[in-house]
C-alpha cells in the first residue's frame, strides 16, 4: 500500500512537473500573427528579432492570415498573442468583447487603400455607385473609406449592396466582372491596377488616415512589456531602414507575396512606414470611426477607445537603420 502510495505521489508529481513544463513552454512563444504584406513580413524575413528575443528565453512563432478582421479573431481566441491590421478591424473585434490593446501604429498611408471599378466601366464618380454591387473585406480598413467615401459623395451606406468577400474571391468577383466596385488595399490594389487595368475611383488622400495598427493581446501585452518594447524596437528598425532602400525591400518582398517586382514597388512606397507609440490624436481618430460604425449599426454597441490601450514602456527612436 505504501509503495503503491508513494507512486501515485511520484505520478502525481511528474504530470504536475510535465504540466507547468508546458506552461512555461508556451509562455515562452511570442506568437505574431501578420498578413501578406507589410513591415511585419520584413521583420520575419530579416531575422533579427528571434535572435534578441532568443536572450530573453522567447520564442518566435508566425502565422499568416488572410485579413485583419481573421487575425484578430486569432487574437481574441488566444492563437496569437500580437499583430497588426488596419483601422477598422479592431473596432469591430472590440465590439465582439476582444480584450485587445494598441500598441503602436504606422504613419498615414491614405493612398494605399482604394475603391476600383473596371477600366471600361460606365462608373465615374463615387456617386455613381447608388444601386451597385460594391465588394469588400467586412469589417477591414477598407469598410470605413468606403462609408467615408459614399458619405463625400451624398451617399449612405444603405445606398450600395456590399458583397462581402476575402481578397482572393473579391478579385476573382471582379475579375469576372460580379462586382460593380472593389474596396481594397495593397498590394491586391496595386496588382488589380497593373494586371486588370482596374481604375481608381476614389483612394483615401483627404479622407481616411488608414493607419496600420500593431495590437496585443492585454493579459501578455501587460505581463511582458519588455517583450513588447523590443519587438517596437525591431519593426521601428525595418521600418527605418524601409524608407531609405525602397529598392531593397521591393525585391525582398516580391518573391514573398508573390508579385512583380513593378507591381510590389507600387505598394512599397504607397506604405506609411515609422512606428510610433499610440497617441491621443490616433485614439481621437479611432473613436471617430467607432462612433460612425454604431451610428450605421455595424457594430452592436458603443466604444470606448481608449479602453484598449495599455501603458506600454515607451520606445526610443533606434540610433542607427537596421541593416
Amino acid at each position: 500500500m505504501l509503495k503503491k502510495t508513494l507512486r501515485n505521489t511520484l505520478t502525481a508529481l511528474t504530470l504536475t512537473a510535465i504540466a507547468g513544463t508546458a506552461i512555461a513552454a508556451e509562455e515562452a512563444v511570442l506568437r505574431i500573427g501578420y498578413q501578406k504584406y507589410g513591415t511585419l513580413v520584413l521583420l520575419r524575413a530579416k531575422g533579427s528579432l528571434e535572435p534578441r528575443l532568443a536572450k530573453e528565453g522567447v520564442k518566435v512563432q508566425w502565422t499568416e492570415f488572410p485579413g485583419g478582421p481573421q487575425l484578430l479573431e486569432g487574437l481574441n481566441v488566444g492563437g496569437i498573442d500580437f499583430g497588426v491590421t488596419g483601422e477598422t478591424p479592431p473596432v469591430f473585434a472590440q465590439a465582439a468583447g476582444a480584450d485587445l490593446v494598441y500598441v503602436a501604429n504606422e504613419p498615414p498611408a491614405p493612398t494605399s487603400e482604394a475603391i476600383l471599378v473596371p477600366k471600361d466601366s460606365p462608373i465615374k464618380k463615387v456617386a455613381d455607385l447608388k444601386g451597385k454591387k460594391v465588394g469588400l473585406n467586412k469589417g477591414s480598413n477598407v469598410h470605413y473609406l468606403l462609408v467615408r467615401a459614399l458619405e463625400e459623395a451624398g451617399l449612405t451606406y444603405a445606398d450600395i449592396q456590399p458583397v462581402f468577400l476575402n481578397p482572393a474571391d473579391g478579385r476573382a468577383a471582379f475579375q469576372n466582372g460580379n462586382l460593380d466596385a472593389w474596396v481594397i488595399w495593397d498590394p491586391y490594389q496595386a496588382a488589380a491596377e497593373k494586371q486588370l487595368s482596374a481604375r481608381t475611383l476614389r483612394d483615401g488622400k483627404n479622407l481616411v488616415d488608414n493607419h496600420q495598427f500593431y495590437l496585443a493581446r492585454r493579459n501578455y501585452a501587460a505581463a511582458n512589456p519588455r517583450i513588447v518594447k523590443i519587438l517596437v524596437e525591431e519593426i521601428r528598425g525595418v521600418g527605418d531602414w524601409s524608407k531609405k532602400n525602397p529598392a531593397e525591400v521591393t525585391k525582398q518582398v516580391a518573391p514573398l507575396i508573390g508579385l512583380p517586382e513593378d507591381i510590389t514597388r507600387i505598394a512599397v512606397e504607397r506604405q506609411g512606414y515609422g512606428v510610433v507609440p499610440i497617441s491621443k490624436p490616433v485614439i481621437d481618430a479611432q473613436q471617430k470611426i467607432a462612433d460612425t460604425f454604431f451610428t450605421l449599426k455595424l457594430i452592436p454597441k458603443q466604444l470606448k477607445i481608449q479602453d484598449a490601450t495599455l501603458s506600454v514602456p515607451a520606445v526610443p527612436a533606434a540610433k542607427t537603420a537596421s541593416k
